[in-house]
C-alpha cells in the first residue's frame, strides 16, 4: 500500500485546480516531516477521481515516468476549524479521514510550451501513456505538467479512465482512438511508435494487478455491480491491459497546433 502520513497543517489552497487541492503539511509513523499536494475525498469530483490517481500515478512511474510519489493521508476535520476561507473550511470538514497527496516539489515551473524543447522520443512516451489512459487533461489550455530540476514532471491523472464513470459502456470506451491533436506535447513530433515498443511490453497483468491493489478499498467499496473492492480493481486491469497492446495504432496526432498556441 502507499506509504500513509497525517496532515498536521493545511498551508494554502491551490486555486488553479477545479477540485480545489491544497499544501499541507503531514508526518509519517516515524515522524518524518514533508509537504503534500492533497486531493480530497470531499471535493466535487468524488473519490473516483483519487482511485484514477492513484492508479495512472502508480503506472507512470512503473513505466519510467516522472511523478510525484503518492501517498495515502489522514486528515482530522477539525484542522478546517481555523480556516477562514469558507469553501476551504466546508472541503476540509467534509474530508475527514483518507486523502490523496503527493510530493510537494518545491520551485517546480509549469509548463511553458514557448520556453521548453522536448525531445519526440519523450514526447511520444507521454502521449502514448495518456492515450493508455484515456487522459483528457494533457492539453496546450492545461499541461499538466511541471519542469522540475531541469526535467518533465508529470501531475494531474483524476480525469484519466473515463470508463470507471459508467462501467457497462467499458468495451466501448477502452475501445476508441484517442484524439491527441490538442495534446500539449503533440507539436514537438511524438515518437509514439517508439514509445509503444518499449512501453507496452512492460504493461503486464503483474504489474496492473500490483497498482491496483495501491488504491485503498474505501475509494472502491459499495461500487454498483460489483461485489466488492477486488472486483472493481480486477475491472480496472481487464480495461487496461488489451488496450496497452493496440492503442498506438489508434492514436490521432492530426495537424499539430504550433506551440504556444491560444486558438
Amino acid at each position: 500500500m502507499l506509504t500513509q502520513v497525517t496532515t498536521v497543517r493545511y498551508v494554502t489552497p491551490l486555486r488553479e485546480g477545479g477540485s480545489l487541492p491544497g499544501v499541507v503539511e503531514a508526518t509519517d509513523a516515524d515522524g518524518a516531516h514533508a509537504t503534500y499536494v492533497m486531493k480530497f475525498t470531499g471535493a466535487g469530483q468524488g473519490r473516483k477521481t483519487l482511485v484514477a490517481e492513484v492508479i495512472c500515478g502508480e503506472l507512470a512511474r512503473r513505466l519510467g515516468l516522472r511523478m510525484p510519489r503518492l501517498v495515502q493521508i489522514l486528515l482530522d476535520p477539525v484542522i478546517g476549524l481555523g480556516e477562514p476561507d469558507q469553501q476551504v473550511q466546508e472541503l476540509l470538514k467534509s474530508s475527514g479521514g483518507l486523502n490523496l497527496g503527493m510530493d510537494f516539489l518545491s520551485g517546480a515551473l509549469g509548463f511553458d510550451p514557448l520556453a521548453c524543447e522536448i525531445d519526440p522520443v519523450e514526447a511520444g512516451r507521454v502521449v502514448w501513456f495518456d492515450a493508455l489512459i484515456n487522459n483528457v487533461d494533457r492539453s496546450w489550455r492545461n499541461p499538466n505538467l511541471l519542469l522540475w530540476q531541469g526535467e518533465l514532471w508529470l501531475i494531474d491523472h483524476g480525469a484519466s479512465l473515463i470508463w470507471h464513470h459508467n462501467w457497462r459502456t467499458v468495451e466501448t470506451a477502452t475501445g476508441r482512438a484517442y484524439d491527441a491533436s490538442d495534446h500539449v506535447l503533440a507539436p514537438y513530433g511524438p515518437d509514439v511508435a517508439s514509445a509503444a515498443a518499449e512501453l507496452a511490453p512492460l504493461v503486464t497483468e503483474e504489474l496492473l494487478t500490483g497498482i491496483a491493489a495501491q488504491v485503498p478499498d474505501a475509494w472502491l467499496v459499495d461500487e454498483p455491480g460489483f461485489e466488492g473492492p477486488d472486483d472493481v480493481r480486477r475491472a480496472h486491469v481487464a480495461a487496461l491491459l488489451p488496450r496497452a497492446e493496440t492503442i498506438h495504432e489508434r492514436i490521432a496526432l492530426g495537424e499539430p497546433r504550433p506551440k504556444g498556441a491560444t486558438k
